[in-house]
């Protein structure tokens, strides 16, 4: 439950500085007045299923659930949607906003580079100028996505600052917005910042859950007993998640273990016990700090999953243990994505991927009359260089063999 000012429990809030105070109430009462126009929802829905690809299906991998020998496997396909990924959900939702306010430009941060590519092909469709920013490492690492960000149009600027990732092109954004209030809306791509965002989002992202609640629902004729879900920000875990958060449904959020938690090389911060409560970039959860306050670096293979923070609605429903949290490794996402890419011939984003893991984790101990839901929050074509590099290494091929023999065994 949020409270007036968008505290979920002890978390959330808006720590902005003065210069966007008015920035910040122009867009609360934008936003407040849009959910309370029915028109204005049904324009969002009429654009996402003539634009977008809404609904997207809840497609039952038979193979995958045959191999397991336990419950029933359906996945989520986000990756269906226009530019490949959940991201155009929200997106298309804060463009309409942008409309109503009478801006004219749009920026946007990047880690993964799906957000930015929607948020250029969303600033293309309205007609808006549009900025992108992205950390360096993610620009070398995400090369497709920024070709395509550049072609719609996009001014794609690589940030160099700090650790060169995502909470740097957070910042960078933030510097941008406190320069251009006027004509300029900052288009936040995850459930994180300062109130209203995380709310926003997810309430544009919630149009996962009500669809896969209404679909397995129509196939099965009742819920699912778990739901899975990777978790970088949140947006497409509290997308899926409200579906089904007042429903007797057990909700999995999957981190980035990195290399392993306790090498300190990973991006958990709900799964692990190296997250603190703070402040920073405009509101307060659990980051990965030192003692002294300052970010620590993160690491994953999946470059939308290596945020130092963490939706405070995450947070609270961690507190309230409405919602389990847990890490894959690395090697674990890399397996899982092999694993689906094989059996079902579909190719989940490498953050998907750690949904996947863990949900592969579990499933030998489920029964053949559970059915479980996994959100594949996007497609993995713009990962082609990262897998590539991953699996051109001769001990990722004897790993991979070795894992063959043990499944077939």
């Amino acid at each position: 439950m949020m409270t007036e000012k968008g505290y979920y429990g002890e978390f959330g809030g808006a720590y902005i500085p003065e210069i966007l105070v008015a920035t910040f109430q122009q867009l609360v009462t934008a936003f407040n007045k849009a959910k309370a126009d029915p028109v204005f929802w049904e324009e969002y829905e009429n654009i996402m299923s003539t634009y977008s690809c809404r609904p997207t299906p809840l497609t039952f991998a038979e193979n995958l659930t045959k191999y397991f020998a336990g419950p029933r496997i359906y996945i989520k396909r986000e990756d269906l949607n226009h530019t490949g990924a959940h991201k155009a959900n929200n997106v298309i939702g804060q463009g309409l906003l942008v409309k109503r306010m009478g801006k004219n430009r749009v920026i946007a941060e990047t880690g993964a580079g799906q957000h930015g590519v929607a948020t250029a092909t969303m600033a293309a469709k309205f007609g808006f100028g549009c900025t992108i920013y992205m950390g360096e490492v993610d620009v070398d690492r995400q090369r497709p996505n920024v070709f395509w960000m550049e072609r719609l149009g996009a001014r794609v600027i690589p940030v160099r600052d700090g650790t060169r990732i995502l909470k740097d092109a957070i910042n960078e954004a933030l510097r941008d917005w406190a320069g251009h209030m006027d004509d300029t809306h900052y288009v936040l791509g995850t459930a994180c910042g300062a109130h209203p965002f995380p709310e926003m989002v997810s309430y544009f992202q919630s149009i996962i859950g009500q669809e896969a609640r209404r679909q397995i629902m129509d196939r099965e004729g009742r819920l699912p007993n778990r739901v899975y879900a990777c978790v970088g920000g949140g947006s497409n875990a509290l997308g899926v998640f409200s579906g089904f958060i007042d429903d007797p449904v057990e909700l999995i959020g999957v981190e980035a273990g990195g290399k392993g938690l306790e090498t300190g090389r990973h991006a958990s911060r709900l799964a692990s016990k190296d997250a603190t409560p703070g402040v920073a970039q405009g509101y307060k959860t659990y980051f990965l700090q030192n003692n002294e306050g300052q970010m620590k670096e993160t690491h994953s293979v999946a470059a939308g999953l290596d945020y130092i923070g963490v939706s405070p609605i995450l947070a609270s429903l961690r507190e309230k243990k409405r919602v389990r949290f847990e890490a894959a490794t690395d090697e674990e996402v890399l397996e899982a994505f092999s694993l689906t890419l094989e059996k079902e011939g579909l190719i989940p984003a490498l953050e998907s991927s750690h949904a996947f893991a863990q949900a592969f984790k579990e499933a030998p101990a489920l029964g053949e009359d559970d059915i479980i839901i996994i959100n594949q929050s996007g497609r993995g074509d713009k990962d082609i260089f990262t897998v590539a590099d991953a699996f051109s290494d001769l001990e990722w091929i004897k790993f991979i063999q070795k894992k063959a023999e043990k499944y077939d065994a």
